[in-house]
């Protein structure tokens, strides 16, 4: 028996502990999915305690058809979609408009950290600039880099064709490309 399977029946038949369980396994994906897409932490809080309250209500509809995994990511993914939508997101249309962000000049006289600080400074503006892209782009380019997700994965969890989300990924690679050289010089 698969864990997917093993974990569906025992949700299913109301084992205790058994949907905490899954809570805990599939928390992250459907953090990083609506976090990524929404950006207020208190709506993708009440997002995604929304997605796990459909999942447990649908849970009997799960055919397996596809690794529980997914089947959790897209209903992540809708429930985003579905709130962008319905709110016409402010903060979306001023990133789509892709506008700078600030990025800290290093000054001549700053105190050399070791490659540790340089490491972790990189890594600071990298997610600065991962938050002025679009929501889907952003929340693709999360799955994808961050979480090690697959394309034939994010395709199943979005809907989205892989060539969409391969065009999606290119495009955001290049306006980060565009955001982090004035900081860290031609990055070619």
């Amino acid at each position: 028996m698969s864990p997917d399977r093993a974990l569906v029946d025992a949700v299913l038949a109301a084992t205790p502990g058994a949907f905490e369980r899954l809570m805990s396994e599939y928390q992250g994906l459907c953090w990083h999915i609506i976090h990524r897409m929404v950006r207020n932490p208190e709506d993708a809080r009440d997002l995604c305690q929304e997605t796990f309250l459909r999942v447990h209500l649908n849970l009997h509809q799960f055919r397996y058809e596809c690794p529980l995994k997914h089947w959790i990511g897209r209903i992540a993914f809708s429930i985003a979609l579905r709130h962008l939508k319905r709110h016409k997101n402010p903060i979306g249309e001023a990133l789509a408009q892709g506008s700078a962000i600030p990025i800290p000049e290093e000054t001549e006289d700053a105190f050399d950290f070791e490659a540790a600080w340089d490491d972790l400074a990189v890594a600071r503006r990298l997610h600065e600039a991962i938050e002025v892209l679009p929501p889907i782009p952003r929340m693709l380019l999360t799955l994808f880099h961050l979480d090690d997700v697959a394309i034939p994965d994010i395709a199943q969890i979005t809907g989205l064709p892989a060539g969409t989300i391969k065009s999606h990924l290119y495009r955001a690679r290049l306006r980060l490309r565009e955001l982090l050289e004035p900081s860290t010089g031609d990055l070619r």
